[in-house]
């Protein structure tokens, strides 16, 4: 997923990601057994903003984040998902990161320091 035109802001500290609500179990990467987190992010593109949730695995969670800062979020990734839940169909589309990182929005055309 292209993100360099699109500036991304943290809205929700990284937490566990639950797989199971009822036992509290914590959703793991099939791959690498590693714990997955989930982050709260705005992601604003062509004026447009909209809240988003992504899964990212705890190693990939970088020091000095801090709420309503940029991030960058490399290898970002959406796919769409369909289930059904109590006979209602439900579908949506989950976003994965590699990492979260702190970031800087790009200095603003013509400005001066």
């Amino acid at each position: 997923m292209e993100t360099s035109a699109a500036r991304i802001l943290l809205t929700e500290a990284p937490e566990p990601r639950v797989r199971d609500r009822q036992t509290g179990a914590i959703a793991k990467d099939v791959n690498t057994g590693e714990a997955l987190m989930t982050i709260g992010v705005v992601y604003m593109e062509e004026g447009e903003p909209s809240l988003r949730e992504v899964t990212v695995p705890e190693s990939g969670v970088s020091e000095g984040l801090a709420l309503a800062a940029p991030i960058s979020l490399p290898g970002l990734v959406a796919r769409p998902w369909e289930s059904v839940f109590n006979g209602q169909q439900r579908h949506g589309i989950a976003y994965r990161s590699a990492a979260v990182t702190p970031a800087m929005f790009p200095a603003a055309m013509g400005a001066t320091v």
